[in-house]
């Protein structure tokens, strides 16, 4: 089951206005926001099956929000350093917006994570707390809360005429990070230089969607970037750092200044990885020829393709008519189907974390989910899902909570009527993994139920009703 709800607050006539009618409306208001959530005391870091404890930043974890309001539409965009953002969070973030902006309704309000595994634990039981000086997850999931709250509240508090425009470009970041053998396995990070090596899973989108706002008078102001691939270059440090993403806004701001903000969103990238599966050697010694880290080489990419797009995408003179819709979309699909493979795989993996003295993290507790689904003392049901469609001009915007694998995404944009489509992952939610059914058949890491709460069947139900909300609102 799919609903679409309104967004709460906008008049009715005003809305169709928004979508379709050729009366110019005024100029989107536009603001921006940026807090620092680096914690100042040591914290557990989220995003791996070990429990890490980071006592220094490399970088800081940042919170950006970029607030878009037109004649019948609102939308905050918030974008945190984290590996995903977890429900209570959401709802407390939302909570406290809401508190000093009244006129804003909490749907309005969407929450993206950059997938760094060098940012805090927000939860209780993924791993056992050290203890000490070592944050809480509550008490991480404050300071969070905290500062996406303060970076909203700054964005919508400075919003104002701005120009907008949007641009395409190429920058290589992401690959897919399974190996396929000539059994059929897939394997994440699996070895290639091996007899039984055949390929690489999947596709690689190499794509750079880009936002720009300027200041009326042609000053950028800042950028948003949707890149498909999560920031986990360094993602078994015992350091905070925002990643790849640090680099990329250092660069960014070398290039046009310290006062642009850069809002990083994850687009659909469940099967991909800044990793090397080839090339890997040649990478490195060509980054060792120039001097540079793997993400510095990534800015640089990302900063040259954001440079060829400006230039040929000036501000315009003024806002030309732009169409501005957010609609929250509340769907149910079907849960995983747990086969009987599925049961005995995770039994004997749960033998194994027991056999090293680990019961008590987030991945054999999941396990024990999984066995007790399939043994039937856990019912399956209906996956709530919520999901963003949001339009500015000719660009479509999708948003959705998954790790989403890449090929849903360009079932989207291969079909969509608008001129440009962008598919975001990670926005709100615990991250669990969507994988295809093509992914299932070789399986790994990512494609199993552990990690995935729905399945093929509930990702064409979201490719769907996707396509049908931006059918709505861009009709041939």
């Amino acid at each position: 089951m799919a609903t679409a709800k309104q967004a709460k607050g906008a008049p009715k006539a005003g809305r169709r206005q928004a979508a379709g009618a050729r009366q110019a409306p005024p100029a989107l208001r536009i603001g921006w926001g940026l807090r620092d959530m680096t914690p100042t005391r040591p914290a557990m870091l989220q995003g791996q099956m070990h429990c890490r404890v980071a006592t220094r930043a490399m970088d800081p974890l940042l919170v950006t929000a970029l607030a878009i309001e037109g004649i019948a539409a609102r939308a905050v965009l918030i974008s945190c350093d984290l590996a995903f953002v977890p429900d209570d969070v959401l709802a407390a973030v939302r909570a406290g917006v809401c508190r000093q902006v009244p006129e804003l309704q909490s749907d309005e309000i969407v929450l993206f994570a950059t997938h760094t595994h060098t940012s805090l634990v927000l939860g209780d039981g993924f791993y056992p707390f050290p203890g000490g000086d070592v944050m809480t997850p509550a008490e991480c999931a404050a300071l969070v809360t905290e500062q996406a709250v303060a970076a909203a509240v700054a964005a919508w508090q400075s919003r104002q005429p701005r120009l907008l425009g949007r641009a395409f470009g190429h920058a290589v970041v992401g690959h897919n990070r399974y190996a396929v053998y000539a059994n059929g396995e897939a394997r994440m990070y699996g070895q290639t230089a091996v007899p039984e090596f055949t390929g690489i899973s999947g596709y690689e989108d190499h794509g750079l969607d880009m936002l720009f706002t300027w200041e009326p008078d042609g000053r950028l102001a800042g950028i948003a970037l949707a890149i498909p691939c999560p920031s986990q270059v360094d993602e078994g440090l015992n350091v905070f750092s925002a990643d790849f993403w640090h680099e990329i806004r250092v660069e960014l701001r070398q290039r046009y200044g310290e006062q642009v903000h850069v809002l990083p969103l994850c687009a659909a990238a469940g099967d991909q990885s800044p990793h090397f599966l080839l090339y890997g050697r040649q990478e490195e010694e060509m980054r060792r020829r120039r001097g540079v880290s793997e993400r510095q080489e990534i800015a640089a990419r990302v900063g040259a393709a954001v440079e060829r797009a400006l230039a040929c995408t000036p501000p315009p003179p003024s806002q030309p008519e732009c169409a501005f819709t957010h609609e929250t979309r509340h769907l149910e699909l079907p849960p995983f189907a747990i086969s009987r493979q599925d049961r005995d795989w995770a039994f004997a993996t749960l033998v194994q974390c027991a056999r090293q003295g680990d019961l008590e993290s987030w991945w054999p507790s999941r396990l024990r989910t999984i066995i007790q689904c399939a043994d039937g003392q856990l019912a399956s049901a209906p996956v709530a899902v919520e999901t963003h469609i949001i339009q500015l001009g000719d660009v479509a915007i999708a948003a959705c909570p998954f790790e989403l694998f890449l090929d849903y995404s360009m079932r989207i944009k291969a079909r969509s009527p608008a001129a440009q489509t962008v598919v975001l992952q990670l926005a709100g939610g615990l991250g669990w993994y969507l994988p295809t059914a093509k992914a299932l058949q070789g399986g790994g890491y990512g494609a199993m139920p552990a990690v995935c709460a729905v399945g093929p069947e509930g990702g064409g139900v979201f490719v769907e009703d996707t396509l049908r909300a931006i059918g709505a609102l861009f009709p041939a």
